[in-house]
């Protein structure tokens, strides 16, 4: 394990809610069931690159209910997937046909340019078709449970936050370096080796790049629990094919139900979406949520949030409350981004969090 780890990346192997919220991924960071790559792997798929779209997500469908099935048998400890034959043709190769099918017409988040991105074409994003990387190391500064994290930042993102932190790779100001599903394989596998608990997907956001994630862990040969993290506005086609991959979905929820997230993110139509996305990850996978606590928009933003968290995803929820926030990039153009929080401002935000009885967070 890591030589140097944080004493609350140690504390957090012996907390009872993270543990019972978080309880497979715990058990696939300590190698005692394989990450949802793994397994998909082991199940057969059957197509033909003549096969429709339709045809394809069809059996995707199908897959899936088996993918949870086989999963469920292995939790249980029937099989051995070490003792699993590999097909052919698996599950994640399916996932893979498909993702590079959207590829040609993307809608990979909920902008649906519609770009053909083989052919050089970017949309929103500005990402084309080979996998461009910011930076690759093992992150000390996530959760906990997190610690140390195989953080792997991609360049571009699907939202235009005005207050990004990370605005230098969101918005292509860094050149980044261009990677080869080989290349990145082998470099998780690097950071799995020097005790990374995880393979940290992130940037920018990580849904431009889905072809390429599912492309590089079939050359994954360790198993490594997959964060998804991501700000959680991607498309129904992309929360369909991260089922059977995503071990966590760590999810920003940045804004409430009003016009906050179009005016300070240009992110239309962002609560619906990122709802919808909460409730999938939850029916497919375990769930970190990160609500970042926002100057004058604590009522607007925290407390509908919290509320909703509460009431759809449960009151054990994982939930990451974060007050670190500071002025970046472009915040000056929101008045009330230009300012750190308040002390009120954060002992209001904590109120609102117990209200909701939300028992699992760590801030």
């Amino acid at each position: 394990m890591w030589k140097h780890q944080h004493s609350d990346s140690v504390k957090v192997l012996h907390d009872s809610d993270a543990l019972s919220s978080l309880r497979r991924y715990f058990a696939v960071m300590k190698d005692e069931k394989p990450a949802k790559f793994v397994v998909a792997k082991k199940i057969e798929a059957e197509f033909e690159p003549s096969d429709t779209a339709d045809e394809l997500w069809k059996q995707h469908e199908s897959l899936t209910h088996e993918f949870e099935e086989i999963q469920q048998d292995i939790d249980a400890e029937k099989p051995n997937v070490r003792k699993m034959k590999e097909p052919r043709i698996s599950y994640l190769d399916l996932k893979i046909e498909i993702a590079r099918r959207i590829l040609r017409k993307c809608n990979l988040c909920s902008r649906t340019c519609g770009v053909n991105r083989h052919r050089g074409k970017t949309g929103y994003c500005g990402c084309g078709a080979n996998v461009v990387v910011s930076s690759i190391f093992p992150h000390m500064g996530e959760e906990p449970e997190l610690v140390p994290s195989g953080t792997i930042f991609t360049m571009g993102c699907t939202m235009r936050c005005k207050h990004c932190q990370n605005w230098t790779i969101s918005q292509w100001a860094e050149e980044g370096q261009t990677y080869t599903p080989f290349q990145l394989s082998a470099e998780i596998e690097r950071l799995h080796a020097e005790g990374c608990r995880n393979a940290n997907l992130v940037g920018g956001e990580p849904t431009p790049w889905l072809h390429q994630w599912f492309a590089t862990f079939k050359q994954v040969n360790t198993n490594i629990p997959v964060v998804w993290n991501s700000n959680a506005y991607y498309s129904q086609e992309t929360a369909n094919l991260l089922a059977g991959f995503a071990d966590i979905y760590l999810l920003d929820f940045k804004y409430g139900p009003s016009r906050c997230a179009e005016r300070i993110s240009d992110a239309p139509n962002y609560w619906n979406v990122c709802t919808r996305n909460h409730l999938h990850a939850k029916k497919h996978g375990e769930i970190i949520t990160r609500l970042l606590i926002l100057p004058d928009h604590v009522e607007c933003c925290t407390k509908p949030i919290a509320d909703w968290i509460g009431k759809n995803l449960g009151t054990n929820t994982r939930v990451n409350l974060m007050f670190q926030y500071r002025p970046e990039w472009r915040a000056n153009e929101v008045p009330e981004l230009s300012r750190t929080l308040g002390h009120e401002e954060m002992k209001r935000a904590s109120r609102i969090v117990e209200q909701a009885k939300l028992t699992n967070s760590v801030a």
